[in-house]
């Protein structure tokens, strides 16, 4: 059972939080295209919001089948989950609370006549954002792999 779930655990991490961390990255970019005018960039920059929405609630997945596969292998109490525990709740917490609203805020000045907020600081504030939740996931990927302190075989 352990390795399904594993095994579970680690596709829904490629599946569901791999195009949340290419989407996250790519729309900064494609909205100060956006900004300039470009009508095809707009599009982009909608499209690139709905996958971060929609691939973050399939990314439930992810820390629930982690869960379940550390409570498997009884390792839940060993420091590298717990520390992938908390590091998961703020890259959820990060992406939650500013990278997905930040979005929709620039994406609603972008349709509006008259944008009423500075949409360069926004989008800077989104890139930066996007990054921390990215270097987050790529911790919390070093740490499974690694599993410092672990004494199961890795």
């Amino acid at each position: 059972m352990t390795k399904f779930l594993l095994s579970v655990h680690v596709i829904a991490a490629i599946v569901a939080i791999g195009p949340v961390t290419v989407a996250a990255s790519m729309f900064p970019r494609t909205a100060r295209a956006a900004v300039t005018g470009d009508r095809p960039a707009r599009a982009t920059a909608r499209t690139l919001y709905r996958i971060c929405r929609v691939y973050a609630a399939v990314g439930i997945a992810v820390p629930a089948f982690g869960l379940a596969t550390a409570i498997s292998m009884g390792v839940l109490g060993d420091a590298w989950v717990l520390v992938s525990i908390a590091l998961t709740a703020v890259a959820a917490a990060v992406l939650i609370a500013a990278v997905l609203p930040d979005q929709q805020k620039v994406l609603t000045a972008l349709d509006s006549t008259t944008p009423a907020v500075d949409l360069g600081a926004r989008i800077s504030r989104i890139a930066m954002t996007g990054g921390v939740f990215n270097l987050l996931w790529a911790t919390v990927t070093v740490l499974m792999i690694i599993r410092p302190g672990s004494t199961t075989g890795a």
